[in-house]
């Protein structure tokens, strides 16, 4: 059976279309609202993570200016979104970050970084930890593990340490400690061809390890499934995993996950300012419009904004990957 190497999907008849899955579930999934809006700046990033299927890294070029960064700020502020998600790549590496979190702090956004936690090692970046409490920018830090030859193993040599050593110092600022409002999120990505355990029990298991070895303490850890596209589909075609990966998540379809999924309530920018459903969309170049792609600078942003609630989602087989066992989202198991 033949294997689409950007989807990671067999290309057959072997597992039914996403579209008739939900045909079958008599469900046509549409933006119930829009809560969030997650930006992606840029593909730049300081690490080369085996399972990213952004496929980000140092050499990567492709990163949000300073024009598009402020029509994103001028959406935002249109729309009745009340979150705001920053992500990469590594976002801090983006010239236009701090603006970007100032702005949204003063337009009463919550904001969210997705941070891998080495980047604020990084040459100037040494105050970011600061800056981050001073605007109560809520922290969403890759962790696929809490050894450190599994988390290095995923990530890169000397990941781990680089890690504790940032979750420390994000701790001492009161970060993943109650009643100091500043919020410290873990994320768990499997590392091979599996789905995700129960969140419940992975979090008591990081909370146990990571406190009694390290000293870390955070609030919530988030279980995300890897989507079999980028450099985690190349890493399956490798290892010969890639028909089976595709199977499991078809045969872990579950209903009880649409209602719950990220697309229906949130929408996704890229750095070059074209909409999407969903960070995967964006990643395979599923773009929202109406005959023409939907762009920052192309439409008034109030005119924009008023065109997403209500909307049908593009799907396509990767939407598997949500909808497998309990679900994944940018927060977490849905079910």
């Amino acid at each position: 059976m033949a294997i689409n190497t950007v989807t990671g999907f067999e290309m057959g008849s072997r597992i039914l279309p996403f579209e008739q899955r939900l045909q079958q579930e008599n469900i046509k999934l549409k933006r119930q609202s829009l809560e969030v809006v997650q930006i992606n700046v840029g593909k730049l990033c300081n690490q080369t993570c085996q399972h990213c299927h952004v496929e980000a890294g140092p050499n990567r070029m492709e990163i949000m200016d300073r024009e598009m960064a402020e029509r994103v700020v001028d959406f935002v502020r249109a729309t009745q979104a009340k979150t705001v998600d920053i992500t990469g790549g590594a976002p801090e590496l983006n010239p236009s970050f701090r603006m970007l979190v100032t702005e949204f702090n003063h337009a009463n956004r919550h904001v969210i970084v997705r941070s891998n936690l080495t980047v604020l090692t990084e040459p100037g970046m040494e105050d970011l930890p600061e800056f981050f409490a001073e605007h109560k920018v809520d922290i969403v830090a890759s962790m696929p593990c809490y050894t450190e030859e599994n988390v290095d193993h995923q990530r890169g040599r000397a990941v781990h340490k680089k890690s504790i050593q940032m979750l420390r110092r994000l701790n001492g600022l009161g970060y993943g400690k109650d009643g100091t409002g500043l919020s410290l999120n873990l994320v768990y990505n499997p590392l091979g061809a599996y789905l995700p355990g129960p969140q419940a029990d992975l979090e008591r298991d990081y909370r146990r390890e990571l406190g009694s070895n390290f000293g870390v303490s955070f609030n919530h850890l988030y279980t995300i499934t890897n989507a079999n596209i980028g450099r985690f589909a190349n890493l399956l075609q490798q290892t010969g995993e890639i028909d089976h990966y595709a199977l499991l998540l078809d045969q872990s379809f579950n209903p009880a996950t649409l209602n719950s999924l990220m697309c229906m309530y949130q929408v996704s920018i890229s750095w070059d300012g074209y909409l999407y459903d969903c960070d995967f969309n964006q990643v395979l170049n599923m773009r929202l419009g109406n005959g023409q792609a939907f762009r920052l600078g192309q439409i008034p942003v109030e005119e924009l904004a008023a065109q997403l609630v209500g909307r049908g989602i593009v799907t396509g087989q990767h939407c598997y990957t949500c909808t497998a066992g309990t679900g994944s989202s940018c927060t977490g198991a849905l079910v």
